[in-house]
């Protein structure tokens, strides 16, 4: 096995890919490996004497290899799928991802260097673009791709082709299925893993005498002022709802004429670009101004009673 797992990792080193022991059987780094990324090598002789050293697995560091692998996973034992997901059909990664690539009119961007996983999952490897730096990304949060498909490019590795995993989840070989060089990275996937541009940084609420220069009643700045408070306040996990909720109620009172519409948009929007600066998920502000719409539209079908 250990003769195997050298020339494996040597076999990756020759690709211009750099390794760095895992531990033997297992999927994460040595315990003294802690700057893996740093240490990750493409040095024949240093991956020999690594290798010659323990069984140990491969650990491709995938940023400084110049890769961003697309990890199509399947669900772990008792793992059922979200309901967006079951209800389409969609129970691995591969399903979500090809279903991802329908949406976008685009072909499943298979012709490329691939790996099946120990569990049967695959990792599809791609070179990254010039001069654009992607980070990692797990299922569907932030800029993710969906439910079991996660990422890895600066800053992450991946478990390299020839390793033997031995895990209570499941045990079995990373092997090459498709050993065609990385394709590039698809430009759209490119702009679907690129975060948004971070919001300007704002420590205060928007100052509503400021607001267009506009005359508000007081019962009208009342209101407004409290709903642009509870924006900013909200909890990181209930800010969208907070915004709807708050364009909901504001959208009821333009409907009755105690507020101007155009006044209303632009309040809420700085009061979520506000809460959105110190966010551990933020939306882009196209996004946060559709949550706006969206809920004065509501609330201006249910007038308000005064």
């Amino acid at each position: 096995m250990s003769r195997a797992l050298i020339a494996a990792a040597l076999e990756c080193a020759a690709r211009g890919w750099h390794v760095f022991p895992l531990t033997p059987r297992g999927k994460y780094p040595l315990r003294h490996f802690t700057a893996w990324e740093q240490h990750a090598t493409t040095d024949p002789e240093r991956i020999a004497r690594f290798w010659s050293r323990r069984p140990c697995n491969i650990g491709i560091a995938t940023g400084p290899s110049q890769l961003v692998v697309i990890d199509l996973d399947l669900p772990k034992p008792g793992e059922h799928p979200p309901a967006a997901y079951r209800d389409r059909g969609l129970v691995t990664g591969e399903q979500v991802f090809r279903a991802l690539c329908e949406r976008h009119g685009q072909p499943y961007p298979g012709g490329t260097f691939t790996v099946t996983t120990r569990r049967g999952g695959t990792h599809l490897y791609y070179t990254a673009l010039p001069d654009l730096r992607l980070g990692n990304t797990s299922g569907d949060k932030g800029n993710g791709l969906g439910w079991l498909i996660d990422t890895r490019a600066h800053g992450g590795y991946v478990v390299g082709p020839g390793s033997h995993v031995h895990r209570p989840d499941g045990t079995g070989t990373y092997r090459i299925t498709n050993p065609l060089p990385p394709a590039p990275l698809p430009g759209w996937l490119a702009a679907l893993l690129t975060p948004p541009p971070s919001a300007p940084a704002a420590s205060a609420p928007p100052r509503l005498a400021d607001l267009d220069g506009a005359r508000l009643s007081r019962y009208g700045r009342a209101a407004l002022a409290g709903e642009v408070e509870r924006v900013v306040n909200a909890p990181d996990g209930g800010r969208n709802r907070a915004l709807n909720l708050a364009a909901w109620k504001l959208g009821k009172l333009i409907a009755h004429g105690a507020l101007p519409r155009d006044v209303v948009e632009h309040a809420l929007q700085q009061a979520a670009e506000v809460a959105n600066a110190h966010s551990r998920d933020p939306r882009p502000p196209h996004v946060l101004a559709g949550v706006i719409a969206y809920g004065i539209a509501a609330g201006m079908r249910a007038p308000a009673r005064r």
